[in-house]
């Protein structure tokens, strides 16, 4: 990281963005060409391991890059405001983020879906509770996690 002085260091503060938002970015690539979509995750903090849990139609764009590249790079930031300055390039924005790598694992087994989709809905809801969920909606869905092999967190006040 460039700006050491806006490096947040603490794993605590970084799961504090984490925990914070809703939305989470995920890249991918195809052919050497990027793909940005915006999706509502939930996760866990297990063993000192970062894992993030999506879930979404099992066909499309994003499922084809998937099959082919299971390589990813996420985004999470929170708190963005205008940092007014006195001149045009002088202006700025105050922002927390995280930036993160992993590999996206598809869970298949019924188990393994439940489990990431009761993860989701606890990041989203706020509740703890075991969810039921539909068998044909669960064979219908694809939920899958980024593993996390890194992630770092930048912040500027």
């Amino acid at each position: 990281m460039r700006r050491k002085d806006r490096e947040i260091i603490p794993v605590e503060e970084k799961l504090e963005i984490i925990e914070k938002n809703k939305v989470c970015r995920i890249a991918l690539s195809q052919n050497n060409l990027p793909y940005i979509v915006p999706l509502n995750y939930g996760y866990s903090f297990e063993e000192s391991v970062l894992t993030l849990y999506f879930h979404g139609s099992a066909e499309g764009k994003k499922m084809d890059i998937i099959k082919e590249n299971n390589n990813a790079c996420f985004e999470i930031d929170c708190d963005s405001k205008l940092i007014e300055g006195g001149a045009p390039c002088s202006y700025s924005y105050s922002f927390k983020s995280i930036i993160g790598f992993g590999k996206i694992v598809m869970l298949n087994l019924e188990a393994e879906k439940i489990n990431g989709l009761n993860k989701i809905m606890k990041h989203q809801t706020g509740k703890d509770a075991a969810y039921n969920f539909d068998e044909n909606m669960l064979k219908k869905t694809a939920v899958y996690k980024i593993v996390v092999e890194e992630f770092t967190g930048k912040q500027h006040a």
